[in-house]
């Protein structure tokens, strides 16, 4: 089911609907007598592909879903917690790079994140999660020996190498942290839907988001009339939130 997730979900995201709508107007065109339908599915794909690639856009699209939760900005939010779990958010583990250049972006945000979170409580721990999926090498012990490059004491680092997505680690996290509150850290359009599936396992994490996304600019600047390609990344990102919600709900996992 997770191969079949992975394969299909894809199929679904902003920069593949546009180039299928455009392949079926192609076809129309070269191969059919329907020119007509074939020049109005081109025309939908490319304005489609336009509109997406516009931060004004996929802004919309991610807003709604990277502001649900406020960042932790004090220590007053979290005094007293024990755990700072950290969902790791992929990475490629090229022997020939430092530990560093292996974690992608967005895990490396997160576990900053973490980081700082786990200085500002003491006695804090840190629980790394992240399986291998499609790596040999699991994320988790990528993530720690970024973490104890940074000065995080290894005896205060937890990990949990083995999920897959979120919801094994939800499952996996739950066995760790039993009842006890902890504070969930994840990229911020990532937690609505972690929140739910963590909740549904009966644990009461709080957020602690980052890596926003959207944020308000507070000048015009050239680059806001132009087409470009992270607003693009922008906008994929929403469609698989969006789409991971839907599936979590028709699975009955939130």
């Amino acid at each position: 089911m997770f191969l079949l997730k992975k394969i299909v979900a894809p199929l679904f995201f902003p920069l593949s609907i546009c180039f299928e709508i455009l392949l079926f107007g192609l076809v129309l065109l070269w191969f059919t007598s329907r020119q007509r339908t074939g020049k109005v599915a081109i025309t939908i794909g490319a304005l489609l592909l336009g509109a997406l690639s516009f931060s004004a856009v996929s802004d919309k699209l991610l807003g709604p879903l990277g502001y649900k939760y406020s960042p932790i900005l004090t220590s007053n939010v979290i005094s007293g917690i024990k755990w700072i779990v950290v969902l790791g958010g992929g990475h490629i583990s090229d022997p020939r790079h430092p530990v560093t250049g292996q974690l992608s972006g967005t895990t490396t945000v997160r576990l900053v994140e973490g980081i700082r979170l786990y200085r500002i409580v003491p006695g804090s721990k840190l629980i790394l999660s992240g399986g291998g999926a499609f790596d040999p090498v699991p994320e988790a012990p990528i993530m720690a020996d970024v973490a104890i490059a940074l000065g995080v004491d290894r005896g205060d680092l937890i990990l949990e190498p083995a999920s897959q997505d979120t919801k094994d680690q939800a499952r996996l996290i739950q066995k760790i942290v039993g009842k006890e509150r902890f504070v969930l850290v994840t990229s911020a359009s990532h937690m609505p839907r972690s929140m739910a599936l963590f909740e549904k396992f009966g644990m009461k994490p709080i957020p602690g988001p980052t890596e926003y996304l959207v944020k308000q600019n507070q000048q015009l600047t050239p680059r806001m009339f132009f087409p470009r390609p992270t607003a693009l990344g922008k906008a994929e990102i929403a469609f698989y939130e969006y789409l991971g919600m839907l599936w979590a709900k028709i699975r009955g996992q939130t």
